[in-house]
């Protein structure tokens, strides 16, 4: 509970000053990328997080991997963050001020599942239909799954589109399991 009271008041107090400073949408570039990176990688959160790296190679350390990838605003804050000993947090400050920007710009956010990578054709049509059942921004999160053989899964908010061959099976199959039909013997 500490973890997410913290690193949600890091997050609004960055909103603001990036607001202030007309950089909202660069810093919330900055944070996406920096949430993408710790989370795929489970040496570097185990790093950020480790009381046994000093405070400056941590910062050095973070400086080298996003080097020329954020702006000033970021940095900036990242190397606060670290002299305030918060630097563990920096994932958990990272999602939260993406998710408060989300609400702050009243964006959307939208999964799409399907069965091989997508073109950038398939991902506006995608984009479209995410916009046709919500409105308004979408960010679109994707995922491959080759288990759907083909078509997409797609989830907007509450609501969710499955044109997956898979699902069709699963629909057939279904539909067999309550056919009411009863041989003559």
């Amino acid at each position: 509970m500490k973890g997410i009271k913290i690193s949600s008041r890091y997050a609004k107090s960055l909103m603001i000053l990036a607001m202030e400073k007309g950089e909202l949408d660069a810093v919330y570039a900055d944070m996406k990328l920096i949430d993408e990176t710790i989370d795929s990688s489970r040496e570097f959160s185990n790093l950020l997080n480790s009381p046994i790296v000093k405070p400056d190679t941590k910062v050095a350390i973070l400086n080298k991997v996003f080097v020329g990838q954020i702006g000033q605003i970021t940095h900036g804050f990242i190397k606060l963050l670290t002299e305030k000993g918060r630097e563990g947090y920096l994932a958990e400050v990272a999602q939260s001020f993406v998710d408060q920007v989300k609400v702050h710009k009243h964006i959307v956010t939208a999964e799409v599942i399907t069965a091989i990578s997508m073109d950038e054709n398939t991902r506006q049509n995608i984009l479209r239909i995410a916009q046709n059942m919500k409105g308004g921004e979408i960010d679109l999160t994707e995922k491959v799954d080759n288990n759907l053989i083909g078509g997409f899964v797609l989830r907007v908010g509450d609501k969710m589109i499955d044109t997956s061959i898979a699902g069709k099976i699963r629909d057939l199959k279904r539909e067999f399991d309550d056919n009411p039909y009863i041989p003559e013997l």
